[in-house]
């Protein structure tokens, strides 16, 4: 529904998603109890986005822009939304019903929080399942040392308060496609609070063309994001001892998430790098790099093979550059 004053804008970004969208806004008016505006603002799409939204124009706000990415598509609907609840939906996203009438109460009651955060279902590109993703089962608390370590940011399942968002200046496009961690770590940094919604409320769609997929711009980012944080001067004594253990745990996602997308000499590159921050001897770091993709795969919902990548030549030839002597053999 739509009314002078809605309790929640659903911001959606596009880009050439005309395969997707129809869904996504379909998933909006699915939603009750809830008053709610969309705004889609359409990043230049140069395919049948605008066409295939012609029929609900009068239910929506459509804007078009010139090409800017997704940050300044997202900043743009900050920037017109009536409400002061913000909800994002990546246009080949789709919301679960309930999804924004839960997190909008969450927010009436609990003054104190600015973000709401829930779970989410993984589906392929046509919309099957793939796995359902509750990740306040390993990280209770949304502290800011729990958003350094773990990163569990995803746009769709959240909900913001617009003065938070609007008090850090929103979404950085210097960082593409970790702007969304970027803009967390942030509004954490600032004390903005974090609770979950301990539900899943939106099917998170993986497909060739998504963010996820494109692991080298991802991994280059989350890098940038990592130390555009650290650069700064004034962080808290206690966030700054954390440093060592957040930039190599970031720098072993990034290389498992370039294993799984293919990308095996980059992986071994980041590997490389968290050596530099290693706490254990050279053969415990080994093992635990094994077990940590070992763990990862398996949050993923995909299969990992151990041997396949320690027997592969780039495994081989990063260990044995690495170790000392004694330890070659492991």
């Amino acid at each position: 529904m739509i009314n002078a004053e809605p309790a929640v804008s659903v911001i959606i970004p596009a880009y050439n998603c005309a395969q997707y969208i129809v869904q996504a806004v379909e998933s909006v008016f699915q939603q009750e109890d809830c008053s709610y505006e969309i705004i889609i603002i359409d990043d230049g799409s140069t395919d049948a986005t605008e066409a295939v939204l012609k029929p609900y124009r009068d239910r929506l706000r459509y804007v078009k822009q010139k090409n800017q990415g997704v940050a300044a598509a997202r900043n743009h609907g900050i920037a017109i939304a009536k409400a002061n609840f913000i909800a994002f939906l990546d246009a080949d996203d789709y919301f679960l019903p309930g999804k924004l009438a839960l997190q909008a109460e969450m927010l009436l009651k609990r003054p104190d929080l600015g973000i709401i955060h829930s779970g989410w279902q993984r589906v392929d590109h046509q919309g099957n399942k793939l796995l359902n993703v509750r990740p306040w089962v390993q990280i209770p608390e949304l502290n800011l040392a729990n958003w350094l370590r773990w990163k569990p940011v995803l746009p769709s399942a959240m909900m913001f308060r617009r003065e938070w968002l609007q008090y850090v200046g929103g979404f950085d496009a210097r960082f593409p496609p970790a702007e969304d961690t970027n803009l967390v770590l942030k509004l954490a940094l600032k004390g903005c609070k974090t609770a979950w919604l301990k539900q899943i409320t939106v099917c998170y769609r993986q497909h060739e063309s998504s963010a996820m997929h494109k692991g080298l711009p991802q991994a280059r980012s989350l890098v940038a994001v990592t130390n555009d944080f650290f650069s700064q001067p004034n962080l808290p004594p206690e966030v700054r001892l954390m440093e060592h253990s957040v930039r190599h745990g970031t720098l072993v996602w990034i290389a498992w998430y370039l294993h799984y997308t293919g990308h095996q000499v980059e992986t071994m590159e980041y590997l490389r790098q968290a050596w530099n921050y290693r706490f254990n001897s050279g053969a415990e770091t080994l093992i635990t790099w094994i077990e940590s993709f070992a763990d990862f795969a398996h949050n993923w919902g995909v299969e990992f093979d151990a041997i396949s990548l320690t027997s592969s030549p780039e495994w081989q030839e990063l260990t044995k550059s690495l170790l000392p002597t004694p330890e070659k053999q492991l």
